[in-house]
């Protein structure tokens, strides 16, 4: 009798203290989601130093820590077609102190051929997106290729000779590339590196005879090296002369490739009430005169999407990108 007795004692007793665990840490998380961030912030950048990519990262967070109030450390985790950064940046604790650059060859392409330790619309919190990379085709300056016709001729006429490099096997550039060997009938030979700044300079030395992908325009504007073509949806404002694949007539069923984006992300999970002082604080950074001038001067352009627009864009074209592979290798491209 006893025994019945204290069974509801019990079960109040353990709902109150439940009841008041929660209400504890209820109270915890909000406190530090009050005071954050206390300490230094991680930036994962995926891109190796010295790119335009890491260049612009670096602009953007130097001027957030003036609205966060504490640094932002960035931390160049290159390779694996930018996925060791992205798997780094998805695994982290989702506390707001560790944050970076999930890139969208990490995002679209790469998941659909590989297995990978994340899921690029499930396992990341979208921030924002600040900018759009200049990517494109660069020879250099000697080269006998004056326009991106003239090296497709010479291609299809001697199969195999043309080696190029690009940021990964699966990188967005090489894609294009693929389809475009596909289309002409033309056969290359690909190199991958860590970056553009390795690809810049495997052109220079003569190691492979063409680039796509980041390019330092300080090599194009001193004549060190040739733009032949733009990778993005429309021309740069600072080479209006130099044409984009579509121009070209090329279309890649996700026709014209996509702006090649860099933002700001982190781990899914992370509190609503961090998420969006992170969200402010980048937006603010935006407009810094010293980061629009960075920006300028790489020549990158700035473009401004909040973490819902980004979020959506990142699931639009990881869907896009899942179809467009799909029928890549339907079609024998890239095997």
């Amino acid at each position: 009798m006893r025994t019945h007795l204290l069974k509801p004692k019990i079960s109040f007793f353990l709902c109150i203290v439940l009841i008041l665990l929660f209400t504890e840490l209820g109270y915890s998380q909000d406190a530090e989601i009050a005071k954050y961030p206390s300490r230094p912030i991680t930036f994962i950048c995926p891109i190796p130093a010295g790119s335009g990519g890491d260049l612009a990262c670096r602009l953007i967070t130097k001027e957030a820590e003036k609205f966060l109030g504490q640094p932002i450390v960035l931390l160049n985790k290159p390779g694996a077609s930018f996925t060791i950064g992205a798997a780094a940046l998805a695994s982290s604790k989702p506390d707001g102190y560790t944050i970076g650059y999930p890139s969208p060859t990490a995002m679209f392409v790469t998941p659909f051929f590989e297995k990978l330790p994340y899921h690029p619309v499930k396992d990341f919190q979208q921030i924002i997106q600040f900018a759009e990379a200049t990517w494109g085709l660069t020879v250099k300056a000697d080269s006998p290729f004056n326009s991106f016709k003239d090296l497709i001729a010479f291609a299809r006429q001697n199969p195999k000779k043309l080696n190029y490099g690009t940021n990964g096997a699966y990188s967005i550039a090489n894609i294009t590339m693929l389809q475009i060997a596909k289309k002409e009938g033309a056969q290359f030979n690909h190199i991958p590196f860590r970056g553009g700044a390795e690809i810049q300079a495997a052109v220079l030395g003569g190691h492979i005879d063409f680039g796509i992908g980041d390019f330092a325009y300080s090599l194009v504007e001193g004549g060190k090296i040739k733009l032949l073509v733009l990778l993005g949806e429309k021309r740069h404002i600072d080479y209006t002369g130099t044409p984009i694949f579509e121009d070209l007539g090329y279309d890649f069923r996700v026709a014209p490739p996509p702006p090649i984006y860099i933002s700001v992300g982190g781990p899914k999970g992370i509190p609503e009430g961090i998420v969006k002082k992170l969200e402010e604080a980048f937006t603010k950074a935006i407009k810094e005169p010293a980061f629009i001038n960075g920006i300028k001067e790489i020549r990158y352009s700035i473009v401004y999407h909040n973490r819902k627009e980004i979020s959506g864009y990142m699931a639009h074209y990881y869907e896009l990108y899942e179809k467009l592979i799909k029928e890549m290798k339907e079609m024998g491209i890239g095997k």
